[in-house]
């Protein structure tokens, strides 16, 4: 039997830090849709070290209701960081990924159903260094052989004129 699941693929070497993911996302996912930016309510965050080079996409996880016991670090070339840097949590010790008026919490949903337009997640397709992919991934349970398969990208000038609601061609008419 063959297990099927979709994923954004995040290549954090690819990443220029743009934050265009969490500003496309907190947009899309604004009441009504497009209406505001707001990148406190986006369910991927870019985590920033400037000074090292170092920017990684982060999607919203699961809400947990405890504070982290963990005390593990990642050394990412020659530098320490601490616990909650890359964590995908909402928690009760920090205010990432949490509503900013009400406190509830945010989980990336894929830009949920129906999905946009092409099927794809807002933040793959406004990524335009490829840091973030859609992938489709498939598991075979007999054989236990996985294979990922590229799901395809609108470019961005399309998703531009879609977001402002010009149609193809409409800008040069």
């Amino acid at each position: 039997m063959k297990k099927v699941t979709k994923i954004i693929r995040i290549d954090a070497d690819k990443c220029s830090g743009c934050r265009a993911c969490e500003v496309i996302c907190s947009a899309y996912h604004a009441e009504p849709q497009y209406s505001i930016v707001n990148q406190k309510r986006s369910r991927i965050r870019i985590f920033r070290d400037e000074e090292n080079d170092l920017y990684v996409p982060i999607l919203a996880g699961a809400y947990t209701d405890v504070e982290c016991n963990g005390h593990t670090a990642t050394i990412i070339k020659g530098k320490e960081y601490g616990d909650c840097s890359f964590c995908r949590q909402s928690c009760p010790s920090r205010d990432l990924f949490k509503e900013p008026d009400s406190g509830l919490p945010l989980k990336c949903d894929m830009c949920g159903e129906p999905m946009p337009e092409g099927g794809i997640p807002m933040c793959v397709k406004w990524c335009l260094t490829d840091a973030l992919l859609y992938v489709e991934r498939t598991e075979d349970d007999e054989t236990g052989e996985v294979t990922e398969r590229v799901l395809g990208k609108t470019e961005p000038a399309e998703v531009l004129a879609t977001v402002a609601g010009v149609g193809r061609g409409a800008a040069s008419e």
